[in-house]
């Protein structure tokens, strides 16, 4: 049983508006402070849009997500899990930003998370735009390169911006890809959709082996058989989680910078994740929440609900309660 220290403050105890509003209500344990050396899965906000290249707002995600999800509570109701009583989670704060200079701000992202493995604390990011994930990744990937399974209206695999621009939101996983941080053939993008300013991504995808699955054979083929899959793709490696929030159709989540129309619903928005149950995840994150557009709030709870799914789908590792183990080479198959 998770000691107590990291169980989530009840609504039965305080109100959901009142206390400080860290994420899931969890208690907050610094990188310093001597408890992180029982903590097996930490969330962490990245307050950074540096690479945002249209409408921004991202920056603001990691705060309204984190009141959003005071109102997570303890046990799943469609799987039944209790994350908190399975592992012990905290809200490991804030990375610090620099948004005036992105190389630093990158530098700072992944020293930060190489911490966090050193530790070996399963990360959960709250971003942030999407070009958050490649910092992470140059931290999670110390040890080989790893799978991906993608959630996104998106590629990110783009080459360059604005006559050669490399670092942007639209191009983490190119860089991520030539840098060796993720295994081609491990990686599954879904839910890819919207107008395009050429093929250059999609050819790039292709001859690198990245598995793309549009938003048209999504519906065409269902839910459970697209992410039987994505499993099978993803095989038994060390494989990270990325959801850009922008997967789910506007109508569900307008609050992000740039939707695109024929997404899925909120609750397969949902299910998407419950179906990575039995996979390695060795991190998770979830992107590209924009405050300015989210003036009920919406999307920011659907956020907050879909980190609750991934802190489920953690808890049933089989080592949920211990440190993950170093990983070499991942194992896995391509289709």
């Amino acid at each position: 049983m998770t000691d107590p220290f990291f169980f989530p403050v009840s609504g039965f105890d305080l109100p959901r508006y009142a206390g400080i509003p860290t994420f899931m209500r969890l208690p907050h344990v610094g990188l310093d402070d001597p408890r992180i050396r029982q903590v097996r899965v930490g969330l962490i906000g990245l307050p950074w849009d540096g690479g945002t290249t249209n409408r921004p707002g991202p920056r603001h995600g990691p705060r309204q997500l984190r009141d959003a999800s005071t109102m997570m509570r303890a046990e799943n109701g469609a799987t039944g899990v209790r994350p908190f009583e399975a592992m012990a989670c905290a809200d490991l704060g804030d990375v610090p930003p620099n948004p005036a200079d992105l190389m630093d701000t990158m530098a700072r992202v992944t020293a930060f998370y190489a911490r966090v493995v050193a530790a070996g604390i399963t990360p959960v990011t709250a971003g942030g735009d999407h070009l958050c994930s490649l910092p992470i990744l140059r931290a999670l990937a110390a040890g080989g390169p790893l799978g991906m399974v993608h959630f996104d209206s998106h590629t990110d695999l783009f080459h360059s911006y604005f006559g050669g621009t490399l670092y942007t939101h639209g191009t983490p996983f190119r860089r991520a890809v030539e840098e060796g941080l993720l295994d081609p053939v491990r990686v599954v993008q879904i839910g890819i959709r919207g107008t395009t300013y050429d093929r250059e991504d999609r050819d790039f995808a292709r001859a690198a082996g990245i598995r793309v699955i549009p938003i048209e054979e999504f519906h065409a083929r269902g839910l459970d058989d697209v992410m039987a899959e994505a499993r099978e793709i993803a095989g038994t490696g060390a494989t990270y989680l990325s959801y850009d929030i922008d997967f789910v159709d506007p109508a569900y989540a307008p609050g992000t910078g740039t939707p695109e129309v024929g997404g899925p619903t909120s609750w397969q928005a949902l299910e998407v994740v419950r179906a990575l149950d039995g996979l390695n995840l060795v991190g998770c994150d979830l992107v590209e929440v924009s405050p300015p557009f989210d003036p009920s709030g919406g999307t920011a709870f659907l956020g907050a609900s879909i980190l609750f799914e991934m802190l489920c789908v953690l808890a049933r590792r089989p080592a949920a309660g211990r440190p993950p183990a170093p990983h070499g080479p991942a194992q896995g198959a391509a289709i």
